[in-house]
């Protein structure tokens, strides 16, 4: 599913059409995601202007304001892709570009720009925050963005005190750090050399140095590389990201690990499959 990585490619490829666009129209054909589309989104976004596109974890939030009347009317669009969505740029009068089954909403812009939401399994969102500020109960209990000076070892071994649960259960827990995904823990505790399996609360305060930084570099190199594309997920130009071809130990089951050559292990942890090299990691 779409984690960190591709979220913020995500972003990255729609600021350039979108952000200081107005929303002429909006088409919602599907209403049934995750969490409902509301019937009242279409009637909120028209007439608005994209001010910018932030991200906290996998969501995106599109600040959309309108001037005019009494006072500006400002408020956001909250995104989130689920497990198989993503976010295209079409042109709006092409042809060859028709909406297909599980093309459910087209935000349309008026230079010449749609947005086109996809998702087969709709556990995606998009939905409405009529507010001056960001505030959502689906963003209240999120832990530190990864890449932030707020995340650091020392944030991990403190939140880590007395935990038994496995390191990579620990960190793909969003409440602790968001946006580590499945591929991305893996790839962080290889490059940290710590085994997957070790208990969060027994690693010390050292090696959750060179795991946060770990984690840092594994996310930045994953965006840079436009992310992983394992199922459905393609990145605002439709292009797929290529960080999988490059992993050093995921999806790799029995073949030789890139530093030592022992042959690379994979096991289930929390219903994912986790893949480690047992000789690197300790």
């Amino acid at each position: 599913m779409p984690e960190l990585p591709e979220v913020e490619t995500t972003r990255l490829g729609l600021l350039p059409r979108v952000q200081g666009a107005r929303i002429s129209a909006v088409t919602v054909r599907e209403r049934r995601l995750r969490w409902p589309i509301p019937a009242h989104l279409a009637r909120h976004l028209s007439g608005k202007t994209v001010i910018d596109i932030a991200r906290r974890g996998k969501y995106l939030l599109w600040d959309c304001r309108q001037d005019g009347g009494a006072r500006p009317q400002r408020g956001y669009l909250l995104s989130h892709l689920g497990m198989s969505g993503s976010l295209r740029l079409i042109e709006t009068d092409n042809e060859l570009q028709p909406p297909q089954k599980h093309d459910h909403v087209d935000i349309a812009l008026d230079n010449g720009t749609t947005v086109r939401y996809t998702d087969p399994r709709r556990f995606g969102a998009l939905l409405w925050i009529a507010a001056s500020e960001p505030m959502h109960p689906l963003l209240s209990s999120l832990g530190p963005e990864p890449l932030s000076a707020d995340f650091d070892g020392l944030h991990l071994y403190r939140a880590a005190n007395g935990r038994s649960v496995s390191i990579k259960e620990f960190i793909m827990n969003s409440h602790v750090v968001v946006g580590v995904g499945n591929i991305y823990a893996s790839e962080a505790l290889f490059r940290a050399a710590i085994r997957p399996t070790r208990p969060a609360g027994k690693i010390s305060l050292a090696r959750f140095k060179r795991l946060a930084e770990a984690i840092k570099v594994t996310l930045k190199n994953a965006i840079d590389a436009g992310g992983s594309s394992l199922r459905n997920y393609v990145q605002a130009s439709g292009d797929p990201g290529y960080f999988q071809l490059n992993a050093f130990v995921y999806d790799r089951q029995g073949q030789p690990c890139k530093v030592c050559e022992a042959p690379i292990r994979a096991i289930r942890q929390g219903q994912r499959s986790t893949y480690f090299c047992a000789h690197c990691q300790k």
